[in-house]
């Protein structure tokens, strides 16, 4: 049976990122993938205008298609502010958007991040999540981003991954979205880099026993 999947990211190429080749590999499954961006990813930046907004979001507009994600929102909140706004401003779309969505699991970010919208992120989706009868969010879990969630301050809640997803066979189509985000990626030896991201699916696959893998922590699971 076709389960409905939400990935609530910061900003895009945050979901390419952290669960790309899990979400190739629910839409090969026949899921549905939404996935929401809160942040517009480019008004913190100097040159951040309209057409900065625009190129990041054709980047991703191309990447959700290479993904196979069917629907896409933009939120559009000031980038690497989040924090400057009350949480309920964060929370009162996001829960709009999940329960007319009505997913079963959703994917968002560790909490522990360096990046401030990361971790704002993170507790409207808690706050909006929270578990209510008749709720249909079973699972929540979160995944890490290359150069916040590696690059936390010592007294941040470590990243301890206790799920992994096999992307063995969908690890070309996460390359390739990464590759439409091409401005927000770096060259080796950053940690944003393809070489790493490569090399960090292997990483977690071996720890499991298998070629290539996502990693993630179960905030919550129903069974």
């Amino acid at each position: 049976m076709s389960k409905t999947v939400l990935v609530v990211a910061a900003h895009t190429d945050d979901e390419a990122l952290g669960c790309g080749g899990t979400l190739a590999r629910h839409v090969a499954e026949g899921d549905t993938v939404h996935t929401i961006f809160v942040a517009d990813g480019v008004s913190s930046r100097p040159g951040g205008d309209d057409d900065a907004l625009d190129q990041r979001q054709r980047a991703a507009r191309k990447a959700q298609d290479i993904l196979g994600v069917h629907y896409t929102t933009y939120l559009e909140m000031p980038d690497n502010r989040l924090d400057d706004l009350p949480l309920l401003e964060i929370v009162q779309p996001l829960e709009e958007l999940i329960f007319r969505i009505a997913p079963e699991t959703i994917y968002t970010h560790h909490f522990g991040d360096l990046n401030v919208d990361h971790r704002k992120v993170h507790e409207a989706v808690m706050t909006a999540c929270r578990p209510l009868p008749a709720r249909t969010v079973k699972n929540i879990l979160t995944y890490e981003v290359m150069s916040s969630t590696e690059w936390r301050s010592p007294d941040q809640t470590p990243f301890h991954p206790n799920i992994y997803v096999d992307i063995s066979n969908y690890f070309e189509v996460k390359k390739r979205a990464l590759e439409a985000y091409e401005l927000e990626m770096r060259p080796s030896p950053h940690s944003r880099s393809l070489n790493h991201i490569f090399h960090l699916a292997k990483h977690r696959g071996h720890c499991v026993g298998i070629d290539m893998a996502e990693a993630f922590m179960a905030v919550r699971l129903i069974r």
